[in-house]
């Protein structure tokens, strides 16, 4: 008896070539320029293309697997002090390439990431610094306003013009989550949701005497002078990064260099001074200028927090004063990482990227209804061979110390 074939020899080539595409991500990097300064971003996103037709010069590209979404809304990743978008390749790389074994959603295909550096950091710096008397550093400030304005226009020109969706997810670690907090209390219709790392609760010192305006006065440049000689030495980087992380398998001397290699400029001082003495970040809601606490009440999308339960500054305590500080109509919701520090993006990527897209995936309803976001609570770190254990909390549920009461309480 014959038997008849079901797919026509073009419907099983078709079928062979779905079933085979992958799709590899490519990082580029870019400038752009922000009230005459150049600042540097890079882009990565997943290009879906076939094995089969895939030139020899893609051959290193990684392989990154993912599934087709319409229009998903970027994700834009915010550094913490000091560092640059290099700071951000290790979870960039852990969303495109999710480990089998973690039970890691896979990411849309066309979903692209941004990360930038904030002006007076990294490698973006205005042309010609001469310590703060170029001429295209007279009246620069560098503060939280100046970073918040930058990422803003950056959202507004660089990405969405690129994108079909509208709207980013915004995940900032440590003062990039101060930035973030604060930009999506003034652009809402900017924000998709909100994602903080280990967020600090403040920044700037506003010292006296002194807006933060360069030039700088001689007592600020000689005090901020001082102090980034002190912080760019090889030693004291290395040291600081020994209490950041809670593994000091995470870091090695190439990323110290890295952090070095962002103050080389002739800008570097001139920078920190004006960041010491600048005025705190504020957003009025129409009667008075909120802090970063009460900032957090006009936040009106989803807010995952994510936090190394080992930080020794940024505390699971302060997230949970922040928890408590959203409107009661976002979904909210918060997850640990045992044996992390204060950076989850570097030194447990895989957890991070395994929460994160959880979270990007889900829909409101579903972030409302606490659908799990952790699949698998214990993860195998690829770049340290550590284990970070991940729980989801309640804010009750977060254990806090008499000490971290007090802290919070002042801080």
């Amino acid at each position: 008896m014959a038997i008849r074939c079901l797919f026509s020899p073009f419907e099983l080539l078709l079928s062979f070539l779905a079933i085979t595409v992958s799709e590899a991500y490519s990082l580029q990097s870019g400038t752009w320029q922000f009230r005459g300064h150049r600042i540097a971003y890079e882009k990565a996103k997943v290009e879906s293309i076939s094995p089969l037709s895939r030139p020899d010069s893609t051959a290193e590209v990684p392989v990154a697997r993912g599934k087709l979404s319409n229009n998903p809304s970027p994700v834009l990743l915010l550094n913490g002090f000091g560092v640059g978008s290099f700071h951000q390749h290790r979870l960039i790389n852990e969303i495109y390439n999710p480990d089998d074994e973690s039970g890691m959603q896979q990411f849309p295909v066309g979903q692209s990431i941004y990360c930038i550096d904030y002006l007076g950091q990294g490698k973006s710096w205005p042309e010609d610094c001469k310590d703060g008397e170029g001429p295209n550093e007279t009246d620069l400030r560098y503060c939280g306003q100046t970073w918040i304005d930058q990422i803003t226009s950056f959202i507004e020109e660089v990405i969405l013009p690129n994108e079909e969706s509208g709207k980013v997810h915004i995940v900032g670690n440590s003062v990039g989550g101060h930035l973030a907090v604060f930009l999506t209390a003034k652009r809402p219709d900017l924000v998709d949701t909100l994602v903080l790392l280990n967020a600090t609760p403040v920044w700037g010192l506003n010292l006296p005497g002194w807006d933060g305006r360069l030039p700088a006065p001689f007592l600020p440049k000689a005090v901020g002078r001082y102090l980034f000689d002190q912080i760019r030495d090889f030693d004291t980087i290395e040291k600081y990064l020994e209490t950041a992380y809670f593994n000091r398998e995470a870091f090695d001397i190439s990323l110290i260099q890295q952090i070095r290699e962002c103050t080389d400029g002739n800008g570097g001082h001139a920078a920190f001074a004006s960041i010491l003495w600048s005025p705190p970040i504020t957003v009025s809601d129409g009667t008075s200028e909120l802090k970063f606490y009460d900032a957090l009440s006009l936040v009106d999308c989803d807010v995952l927090l994510l936090f190394g339960e080992n930080d020794p500054w940024c505390k699971p305590a302060f997230a949970r004063r922040m928890l408590e500080m959203l409107p009661k109509h976002v979904a909210a919701r918060y997850v640990q990482c045992t044996n992390v520090g204060h950076c989850p993006n570097h030194e447990a990527p895989t957890a991070t990227a395994h929460v994160l897209q959880a979270w990007i995936q889900q829909s409101h309803e579903e972030r409302k209804k606490n659908t799990p976001l952790v699949t698998n609570s214990c993860i195998q770190e690829r770049f340290t061979n550590t284990e970070t254990t991940l729980q989801e909390l309640k804010s009750h549920e977060i254990d806090v110390s008499l000490i971290d009461r007090l802290a919070v309480t002042f801080v």
